[in-house]
């Protein structure tokens, strides 16, 4: 057996760990870009509390335009805003969006021409700026690994950027900054982060180390996020939720993900509708056409979530889902049947190594299906 696990990030894990935001920006910069949310971060306090503990570090610039399905063009804005104000760090404040936007505002800080063109490149010409990472949703895991996914206004393509000079320097993760989420936004990204374990657990890129995270996660994510659903103020089951999104960030970054992100990607980046949302849509029928592939795999999946069998899986994801109110379907989120020939086609020009990833090869006649079970 060979294979290969590389993840240097400095990770800053635990409740309250937010206070050491300024003395590790110090160590990095002196003239910060805070790449925020519209106004959640705001709303919350937490944009005027990371600016004060960023004073040590010189933070007097926010950029606030991104959005749930960042785009090339605010990248480009952002990377524009940060050269004008001569910034030499960039801090991540928000969720996956937030994150993703960042890296690549850092690399565009130093490189010249679009994103677009180095939305392939496996190097970039020059480091990006120094990075840090603070998450405030537990979902995406964005905040350990060098992948972005951003859309792209003129095509609807939504791509991910994975390459290893796009990792953040520092990522200062802090359940208690999760617990400003509203419910229907936690669920959304906890169930984003349990598939970015099941998936990882699945997929024909899986490794050791990886496979090891994976299961952790899936196993903090089934036990703790209806808990904390239910429980708002059960801080230990916010440490559990936020420590599987991180893995699931970190056991994606070296196995990737599978169908039900290759296959929800086509349907946000055409309809703007929340990622999590269309994961619970599309991630139990996936499973249903795919069983056969990987029957041991979904077996362990399916007890985790209080199934028996590998044929328990796809049922017993939709009870779960029952459990945080997330069953939904695409056509609620507003995709129509029209869009289905577009998206299939969209999705095996811009989703194919994540098709390739999955334990069995899937055919457009078989997307074209699944897309129209979860309408």
């Amino acid at each position: 057996m060979e294979f290969e696990y590389n993840l240097p990030v400095h990770i800053v894990f635990g409740r309250g760990c937010i206070e050491q935001l300024g003395s590790e920006a110090a160590k990095l910069g002196k003239r910060a870009l805070l790449v925020t949310g519209r106004s959640s971060t705001k709303k919350s306090g937490l944009l005027d509390r990371a600016a004060a503990l960023l004073k040590d570090a010189g933070v007097d610039v926010v950029f606030d335009k991104v959005t749930q399905n960042p785009l090339t063009t605010t990248v480009m804005e952002g990377a524009a805003f940060g050269r004008k104000a001569k910034c030499d760090l960039v801090v991540a404040l928000g969720g996956g969006s937030i994150m993703d936007a960042a890296k690549a505002i850092a690399l565009m800080c130093r490189c010249e021409g679009d994103i677009l063109d180095y939305q392939l490149l496996r190097r970039t010409p020059q480091p990006i700026l120094p990075l840090i990472a603070v998450p405030t949703t537990c979902g995406t895991g964005s905040e350990v690994n060098g992948t972005a996914v951003l859309s792209d206004p003129t095509t609807n393509d939504k791509r991910g950027m994975r390459n290893n000079d796009y990792l953040p320097t520092v990522s200062i993760v802090d359940p208690l900054l999760m617990k400003t989420m509203p419910k229907p936004v936690l669920a959304a990204v906890g169930f984003d982060a349990l598939c970015h374990n099941m998936e990882a657990f699945l997929s024909r890129k899986r490794q050791p180390f990886s496979e090891i995270m994976a299961l952790r996660g899936m196993e903090l994510s089934v036990k703790f996020l209806p808990r904390v659903y239910e429980n708002p103020d059960d801080d230990e089951a916010w440490e559990a939720v936020t420590l599987a999104s991180t893995f699931g960030g970190m056991s994606i970054y070296t196995s990737s993900v599978v169908a039900p992100h290759g296959i929800e990607h086509p349907a946000s980046g055409l309809r703007d509708i929340v990622h999590g949302c269309g994961l619970a849509a599309l991630t139990p029928i996936v499973y249903e056409h795919t069983l056969s592939a990987a029957p041991e795999k979904f077996r362990t999946i399916a007890k985790l979530l209080g199934g028996k069998k590998a044929a328990d899986c796809p049922d017993a994801i939709r009870r779960f889902l029952e459990r945080i109110d997330l069953n939904c379907t695409l056509s609620e989120q507003g995709v129509q049947e029209a869009d289905i020939d577009w998206m299939t086609e969209n999705c095996f020009q811009v989703s194919a190594m994540m098709l390739q990833n999955h334990p069995c090869k899937l055919t457009p006649d078989d997307v074209r299906a699944i897309y129209r079970a979860a309408l």
